[in-house]
């Protein structure tokens, strides 16, 4: 299989890549190193992860854009599936410059989708809670003394795929990856292409490049590790569902392999109910792994926030064979271990 993974050399799409090719597939790595600027701050080592795919793998290595129309049709020619990972990933950028964020998320995607209806490739397309936008804060919730928890029983599974988008703010992050999740589904349904949408939530592990916007799993350990301010928007309360980034591959290659026998998808993939943490938990992980107590300070909540937001992840139990393996404190100790390891990136 001839594999394209868009936004390779990010986080999550460099473990896409390794893992095919470890499998033996063919692969090909489409990016334009722009995480930093679409942050708006400096990322260490930017070309880690491109680096570190091209000295341990047999990968061939693009540098192009997803708004480019010619960079996508080119480098997609004789593919046989593309794992799309490539994204602006931060509420707060898409506040400051939304028209980049458009361009990206929206644009980008369908840039991607006629590719692949040319090349007749299947799609996995990286989509995000943020979909659901604040009708996620509508549902009631009760306040404990380290978490927040849903106090309606309809949703101790967790969100479904099914779930209300409309009538709420969003944000434009949370617009521009909906457009794209649209579409996605639309070519799917019209036969266009096969493909699936996975909506996530937080993605941990090694080779996250974590900071304050996006990656707070990896941001709170990289903090702590090495003593630098951490400022919590709310009570630290707020309660996400994580998941692993191998889990996350698993999935995309359960899809894959099913693909003939799903006609597309939409998959809420996190963690689900049973590896949830709170701001607060998380920090209680992070000062026992580390002997170290983080530099907290509190400031108001941010647009866009969720109290709670723990994935309903039956559908991909049910449909794609698949189920989390990794704990969120294992996580946690994976992703601490590798800072420890590479403190001479963030030096």
């Amino acid at each position: 299989m001839k594999v394209l993974v868009t936004g390779g050399a990010g986080f999550v799409g460099s473990h896409v890549a390794e893992y095919y090719a470890e499998e033996g597939e063919e692969v090909t790595v489409l990016d334009n190193f722009s995480r930093a600027d679409l942050l708006d701050q400096e990322i260490q080592r930017p070309k880690y992860n491109w680096n570190y795919l091209q000295k341990n793998y047999d990968i061939e290595f693009v540098q192009g854009d997803i708004r480019n129309r010619v960079d996508v049709v080119e480098v997609a020619k004789g593919i046989d599936a593309i794992v799309h990972t490539a994204a602006q990933t931060a509420v707060t950028s898409s506040l400051k410059d939304p028209r980049s964020d458009f361009q990206v998320n929206a644009l980008g995607t369908f840039n991607i989708l006629e590719a692949a209806k040319e090349e007749n490739a299947a799609v996995v397309f990286c989509s995000t809670n943020k979909v659901y936008g604040s009708n996620v804060n509508d549902i009631p919730v009760e306040e404990r003394d380290k978490r927040y928890t849903f106090s309606d029983s309809s949703f101790k599974d967790g969100i479904p795929e099914d779930f209300p988008i409309d009538h709420c703010e969003h944000t434009p992050y949370g617009c521009s990856k909906l457009v794209g999740d649209l579409y996605v589904q639309d070519y799917a349904e019209r036969n266009e292409i096969d493909a699936a949408v996975f909506r996530m939530s937080c993605i941990c592990g090694p080779r996250q490049f974590g900071v304050e916007d996006q990656g707070w799993v990896a941001w709170f350990a990289l903090a702590t590790l090495l003593n630098k301010p951490i400022t919590i928007y709310g009570n630290g309360k707020q309660v996400r569902d994580i998941l692993y980034v191998s889990d996350l591959v698993a999935a995309f290659d359960s899809y894959l392999e099913r693909r003939d026998e799903i006609n597309g998808g939409v998959f809420n993939i996190g963690g689900g109910p049973s590896n949830t943490l709170s701001l607060l938990e998380l920090i209680e992980i992070l000062e026992r792994e580390t002997g170290k107590e983080p530099d907290i300070k509190y400031d108001d909540w941010r647009p866009g926030d969720q109290k709670v937001y723990i994935s309903d992840i039956s559908r991909a139990n049910d449909m794609l064979n698949w189920e989390p393996n990794i704990e969120p404190e294992d996580g946690t100790k994976k992703v601490v271990n590798w800072i420890e390891e590479n403190r001479d990136l963030f030096s």
